[in-house]
């Protein structure tokens, strides 16, 4: 049996079918509304995406006894499409497919996926990416990093003359560290709300490359792949907001402490620590405070 590239994804694995018997399950035209692009045009504006995915999965060994904990759910399918457009605002689709692929392919039935993504509202056709994985192919799940310890350091701690001994005290810290800078006091001012998000946002940022300049323990890391890095191998981390903030899915409060509970919360810090201010009581995570006069904690 032949397929052409252009048949559903169904064709295309009953065509290529491996040796032994396989049972498929399929998802067809599944479409939903999200952010998602590489062009600033594409920011703040849904389009939709059309989904097909096709599922290889083992023959059951014996009756299923119309268990469902027994088979790979079809809601299994649509849940790994939803997280994965909850987890971050991507620019690419091939990221977006990789992603479903290899957490559809976490499950233990899984043997093979199609997985095909198709652009409906830009230009006159449905422009899209189609995968081909199976089990070991792609990078897998990202395994989870060790729960991390949350700083914020305020503008007045960063002009402390402790400053240096808490970032060697954060530093050996038996957990991946994460330190959340404040804004500068003489940031930038315009009147457009969306570039002061962005001036804002960098304005962190250099601050941040000045501090690792200062103290080489100290990482700047802005993405999910960098922090993951970073954490499981217990470097100590300043991070860098934009890259995040700008991709999330929930529009997080911009100011500087309200975004170290907001991270804080997204990686499930063990704790937070906040030095020479008071964090806001919007968050979870249980907090230290150090004052400006205490040189250990």
């Amino acid at each position: 049996m032949s397929a052409s590239a252009f048949d559903h994804p169904e064709a295309r694995a009953k065509a290529t079918a491996p040796e032994g018997v396989h049972d498929r399950l399929s998802l067809r035209d599944h479409i939903v509304s999200v952010e998602i692009g590489a062009f600033q045009a594409e920011r703040d504006m849904e389009q939709r995406l059309s989904f097909d995915v096709v599922v290889e999965v083992a023959a059951p060994e014996a009756d299923l006894g119309d268990d469902v904990d027994l088979i790979l759910s079809y809601d299994r399918i649509t849940w790994a499409i939803e997280h994965e457009l909850a987890a971050e605002r991507l620019n690419l689709l091939e990221t977006l497919a990789e992603r479903i692929a290899d957490r559809i392919l976490a499950e233990p039935l899984a043997m093979r996926v199609f997985v095909r993504i198709q652009k409906l509202d830009k230009g006159n056709g449905a422009l899209g990416v189609e995968i081909e994985r199976v089990p070991g192919q792609g990078d897998g799940p990202v395994a989870a990093a060790r729960a991390p310890v949350v700083a914020f350091l305020s503008n007045a701690a960063l002009s402390s003359p402790h400053i240096s001994s808490w970032i060697a005290q954060l530093d050996a810290l038996d957990a991946p560290m994460v330190l959340c800078l404040d804004l500068p006091k003489d940031r930038e001012a315009v009147d457009l709300e969306r570039a002061q998000l962005n001036i804002d946002l960098l304005e962190i940022e250099q601050a941040a490359w000045r501090l690792s300049a200062e103290y080489l323990a100290l990482t700047v890391a802005g993405t999910r792949t960098e922090l993951d890095w970073a954490m499981k191998n217990q470097l100590s981390v300043v991070w860098a907001p934009s890259k995040l903030v700008l991709d999330a899915t929930d529009s997080p409060d911009p100011a500087p402490k309200a975004l170290a509970c907001w991270f804080a919360e997204q990686w499930q810090a063990s704790r937070m620590i906040c030095f020479g201010d008071t964090l806001p009581m919007t968050h979870t995570i249980p907090t230290q405070t150090v004052t400006l006069d205490q040189s250990e904690f």
